[in-house]
């Protein structure tokens, strides 16, 4: 069976708001001002490090990074479900997708929390292979742990199709000369992160998503 493999946040789930009140709850912890929703939201997609030092410059302070990340983790883990939401029409995706191809998810965000989310919306048992930034590979964009999921799965590249909404993921994908379906309704196209990327596929709806996977199942019969 061919292979799909999905980013996580901005792809599947709605999670900006969640992130960027964890964020703003971790900047006021140091007596910060709140940045803008839209601003955390493009500091998001190298995992929780990277975005905690983005805030952290951001706000103009320089407390130890790993005691802001513990307090990042520890907030987010509590506001992990507030307002975070699959995309509408995602689900009926998944379930038409898991029918025909194995489906899998790569995603920058620890494996706890990516975990959390898949059980609270259901979708643990569509995925047989979930991998997170803290897994023993190299964060997205680095092609490894998708390399390792087509060893998994048996596919070749050319029966893979990787799903996304960011540069990131269009690294990802290129380095690991897959196929790739670029989302632009995710928190990829925040300030125009998308605006000068070429794909195989855009889908601007979740709809879209699912056309986009049928035109590549369609050749992987």
């Amino acid at each position: 069976m061919p292979l799909i493999v999905f980013d996580l946040d901005g792809t599947l789930i709605d999670s900006g708001r969640d992130l960027a009140d964890s964020t703003n709850e971790m900047l006021a912890s140091y007596r910060v001002r709140p940045l803008p929703v839209d601003d955390v939201v493009a500091m998001v997609g190298e995992g929780a490090k990277v975005l905690v030092e983005r805030a952290l410059a951001a706000g103009g302070i320089t407390p130890p990074l790993e005691e802001a990340l513990a307090r990042f983790r520890a907030i987010y883990d509590r506001r992990l479900l507030d307002t975070t939401r699959p995309y509408d029409g995602i689900d009926g995706v998944l379930a038409a997708a898991s029918a025909r191809a194995r489906l899998a998810v790569l995603t920058n965000k620890p494996l706890a929390p990516a975990r959390r989310l898949l059980d609270a919306f259901g979708w643990t048992s569509r995925f047989s292979w979930v991998v997170g930034g803290d897994s023993a590979f190299p964060r997205k964009p680095d092609p490894s742990s998708l390399q390792h999921v087509m060893r998994q799965a048996g596919v070749a590249p050319a029966s893979t199709l990787f799903v996304g909404d960011s540069r990131i993921d269009f690294e990802t994908a290129r380095n690991a000369q897959v196929r790739l379906l670029l989302v632009s309704y995710g928190m990829g196209q925040t300030h125009g992160q998308l605006d000068f990327i070429e794909s195989d596929i855009i889908a601007g709806t979740p709809a879209d998503v699912g056309r986009g996977i049928e035109r590549f199942l369609a050749t992987h019969p």
